[in-house]
């Protein structure tokens, strides 16, 4: 770590043996006090909102508010906090959404104890941490050729309703429950029930599915495109 002060720390991961051995590990490094840690998103955000720590690890694929939606919140609500996602997965639907959603750094966990202080650093200076599987991982789809966007479909797939469709297609435009509730002139309520229903005909199982899913069927517009 550089000269500067010790870095307050929020681990978020829902499986307490992978929970606790992060904490212990990162007890280890120099430079980092573990101020909390949050077996769910929804507790990580509680936990920001009320200790203020320099940065969240968090994993991805955690019950009730998964990591993509809490990074969304902290992002938005606590600015001051970053996020570096610390998961099992690097395949482009966890990457991009937690990245788009505000997250400034990505490991993957099998990064060491100097990777993840590396990260860190980097954060708090305003730079990306980024492993360097995940470096690559983005130049390649630099690279990659923009694909076709596909027609919307003349009727909704798998059943879906105009309003889920409407809903969808904000879920995959960044927006939380809330925002969508106003942009609608619905309750939270109203949208909770419209994205359970709409994850239950299309089986999807998280938003970062789901942004993916609307990409898929032409029903959003993936980052960097625009419709001519």
């Amino acid at each position: 770590m550089t000269a500067r002060t010790t870095a307050r720390v929020v681990v978020a991961d829902d499986q307490t043996v992978v929970r606790e051995g992060i904490v212990m590990l990162l007890g280890l490094l120099p430079g980092i006090e573990v101020v909390g840690s949050a077996a769910d998103g929804d507790e990580a955000v509680r936990m920001v909102a009320e200790l203020g720590p320099d940065v969240v690890l968090m994993d991805l694929r955690m019950p009730r508010c998964d990591g993509v939606e809490a990074t969304r919140r902290i992002r938005t609500d606590h600015p001051g906090t970053q996020v570096v996602v610390l998961t099992t997965y690097a395949d482009d639907d966890s990457l991009f959404p937690a990245l788009q959603a505000g997250a400034r750094g990505y490991l993957t966990k099998d990064a060491d104890g100097d990777e993840i202080v590396r990260a860190i650093d980097d954060v708090l200076s305003g730079e990306a941490g980024l492993s360097p599987k995940i470096q690559r991982r983005l130049l390649e789809r630099i690279a990659e050729p923009a694909p076709s966007r596909p027609s919307p479909p003349d009727e909704p797939p798998d059943g879906l309703t105009a309003r889920e469709v409407d809903v969808l297609r904000l879920v995959a435009g960044g927006q939380t429950n809330p925002e969508i509730a106003r942009t609608l002139h619905v309750s939270t309520a109203t949208v909770k029930t419209h994205i359970n229903n709409l994850f239950a005909k299309a089986g999807l199982r998280d938003r970062a599915q789901a942004i993916h899913y609307a990409y898929r069927h032409g029903l959003a517009d993936p980052p960097g495109t625009s419709a001519s």
